[in-house]
C-alpha cells in the first residue's frame, strides 16, 4: 500500500482544523508554514537534510479517492467538506533547501505557502518523511566521518521498522554509506548492493574450509569470507588463506574477510598480520557488529586495520535517538505576520516570511546563518541577533565573507519549478558541504554551536509581536 499520496496520510487533528476553515470561510486565505528543527540530533552540531525530494512528491500527489471520502464520511464530516476535499490538490508554493545541504537549529528547511487548509493538511505527512530521513542521513554522516574514508556500508534491513527500510536506505546513502545489503533499496534508488554470506552457509558445510571453497568457486570476483562462526584466528583466518591461495593460484583474487563478534581491534590486527605474513597484502578486513560512530572512532585510535565497516541497527534505528524535534509552525496568516507564544524562549517561533542566507567566509567555509524578512538582500545584513539574547549578535562586516541563499524555489502554484539531481549527485553534494562545515562544529562530544541569527528587521518584528501578545485580548 502506497501511502504517500493519501491524504489521509496525515494527523486527525489536521483534518479537524482544516474542516473548521472551511466552515469557518476561510479555504481562501493563504497562510505560511515554515519546518524547521530546534536541536541538532546525537548532541551534534549539524545535520543533513534528507527526504525533501519525497516529500515534494507526496505534497504533490495529496489528495482524497473515494474510498477515503467514505471512510471520512462515517466519522462525522460534512458533506461540503467532503466535496472540496474530493478536488483537493495543492495549488500553493513551496521553498526548500538543497536536499543533503547541512542544516542547523532554526534554520527554515522548507517554506510552505497556500490556502491555509492546503497548507495545514501538508504538516504532518512533510515532518514525517522530513524528520526520519534527516535523522537517518545525519547519523549515517557522523558513521562515515569516524571511518577517516573507509566505507561504510548499510547492514541495516533486518533490524529496520518494516517498511521503513526503504526510506533509511537511501537517507544512509545521503548521509554517505557506499552500499545497502537492502536488495530493494539498491534497485529502487540505484544504490550499490552488498553482501557476503551468514554463518549459516558455513553451517551448512562437512567443514569451514568446504563452505570457503564452494563459496569462492560461485564468486571468485566478489568473494568475502565470513571468518568467526567456529574461532576467527585458529581456524576461520586461516581457512580463508588457504582458499585465497587456491584462488591465487587460479588467477583470482579473495576481495575480503569479515569480523563479525569479539574485539575489532585486537582480532583486525591479528588476522592483518597473518594475511601479510601469506603474502596476501591485498585482501581487505570488513567489521561489522553493533558498530557506531563511537566504537569506529575507538577502534581506529587503536590503530585497528579496518578496512570497511557494515553498520547496521546503530545506523538504521537511529539507535541512541529515535527521532528528530523537527516542527512547523504559522509564519504568516494572510498578509499578517504572526508567532506563537510559550513560556519556554526555544518554543517562540520566528514571525513572518523569511529567506535563509548562509555566509561563507574567505576559505569558504561555513561561517553563520542568517534569518531575514523576505524581501532583504544579503548585502544588506551587517550583523544578526540571538532571538532570546538581546546583547548577543555577530557581525558579518568581515573581509571575504560572502552571501548564498540556501532556500530556493522548488514548488510554484502546485508544480514542481526546479529539477532534482538523482540520488548519487545528492550524496556528493552532502559530502561537499559537510567538508565546507569548520571542523569544531563536527566533534562527537561538546560541538561548537553554529550561528543561525535574525536579521534586525526580523529581530525588531518578533520583538514587536511578543510585545502585543493577542491571546490576552
Amino acid at each position: 500500500m502506497d501511502i504517500t499520496c493519501s491524504g489521509l496520510y496525515t494527523d486527525f487533528y489536521e483534518l479537524t482544523m482544516a474542516q473548521g476553515y472551511f466552515c469557518s470561510g476561510k479555504q481562501d486565505v493563504r497562510a505560511t508554514f515554515d519546518l524547521y528543527f530546534r536541536t541538532a540530533p546525537f548532541g551534534g552540531g549539524y545535520a543533513v537534510l534528507a527526504g525533501v525530494e519525497q516529500a515534494l512528491a507526496s505534497a504533490l500527489a495529496f489528495s482524497y479517492s473515494p474510498d477515503d471520502l467514505e471512510y471520512l464520511r462515517g466519522l462525522g464530516f460534512r458533506q461540503a467538506f467532503l466535496d472540496y476535499l474530493a478536488a483537493f490538490r495543492f495549488t500553493g508554493d513551496i521553498d526548500a533547501f538543497r536536499e543533503g545541504d547541512i542544516v542547523f537549529p532554526d534554520d527554515v528547511l522548507m517554506r510552505i505557502s497556500g490556502p491555509v487548509i492546503e497548507a495545514q493538511l501538508l504538516e504532518s505527512m512533510l515532518l514525517n518523511i522530513i524528520n526520519f530521513q534527516t535523522l537517518i542521513a545525519t547519523k549515517t554522516m557522523r558513521i562515515v566521518s569516524a571511518a577517516r574514508g573507509r566505507p561504510v556500508i548499510d547492514f541495516g534491513l533486518r533490524r529496520a521498522q518494516a517498511e521503513a527500510c526503504m526510506a533509511a536506505s537511501r537517507a544512509a546513502f545521503i548521509g554517505g554509506a557506499a552500499g545497502t545489503s537492502n536488495t530493494l533499496a539498491a534497485k529502487q534508488f540505484d544504490i550499490p548492493a552488498v553482501g557476503t554470506h551468514a554463518h549459516s552457509w558455513i553451517q551448512s558445510f562437512e567443514s569451514e574450509y568446504a563452505a570457503f571453497s564452494a563459496y569462492a568457486s560461485l564468486y571468485p570476483q566478489t568473494c568475502t569470507l565470513l571468518v568467526d562462526t567456529y574461532d576467527t584466528l585458529a581456524s576461520g583466518v586461516p581457512n580463508a588463506i588457504r582458499v585465497a591461495r587456491e584462488m591465487q593460484a587460479r588467477g583470482s583474487r579473495l576481495r575480503s574477510i569479515r569480523l563479525d563478534s569479539g574485539d575489532m581491534a585486537y582480532l583486525s590486527k591479528h588476522a592483518r598480520t597473518m594475511l601479510d605474513e601469506a603474502a596476501l597484502h591485498y585482501v581487505k578486513i570488513i567489521a561489522s557488529n553493533q558498530l557506531d560512530e563511537y566504537l569506529i572512532e575507538s577502534i581506529l585510535g587503536q590503530g585497528a586495520p579496518i578496512d570497511i565497516f557494515g553498520v547496521g541497527t546503530k545506523l538504521i534505528c537511529s539507535y541512541d535517538q529515535p527521532a528528530l524535534d523537527g516542527i512547523y509552525k504559522m509564519g504568516c496568516i494572510g498578509d499578517e505576520p504572526t508567532i506563537k507564544f510559550s513560556e519556554d524562549p526555544e518554543k517562540i517561533n520566528n514571525p513572518g516570511r523569511k529567506s535563509v542566507v548562509r555566509f561563507l567566509d574567505g576559505q569558504g567555509k561555513f561561517f553563520l546563518d542568517a534569518l531575514a524578512l523576505e524581501g532583504e538582500l544579503p548585502e544588506s545584513l551587517d550583523i544578526v541577533r540571538h532571538p532570546s539574547m538581546p546583547l548577543k549578535q555577530t557581525s558579518i562586516c568581515r573581509e571575504g565573507v560572502r552571501p548564498e541563499t540556501v532556500l530556493l524555489p522548488v514548488v510554484r502554484a502546485g508544480r514542481p519549478v526546479a529539477q532534482l539531481p538523482e540520488l548519487a549527485r545528492v550524496q556528493a553534494f552532502a559530502r561537499e558541504r559537510f567538508a565546507q562545515l569548520p571542523d569544531e562544529h563536527k566533534r562527537f562530544v561538546n560541538p561548537h554551536t553554529y550561528r543561525v541569527g535574525l536579521s534586525p528587521k526580523l529581530y525588531a518584528l518578533r520583538q514587536e509581536l511578543m510585545q502585543r501578545r493577542p491571546g490576552n485580548a
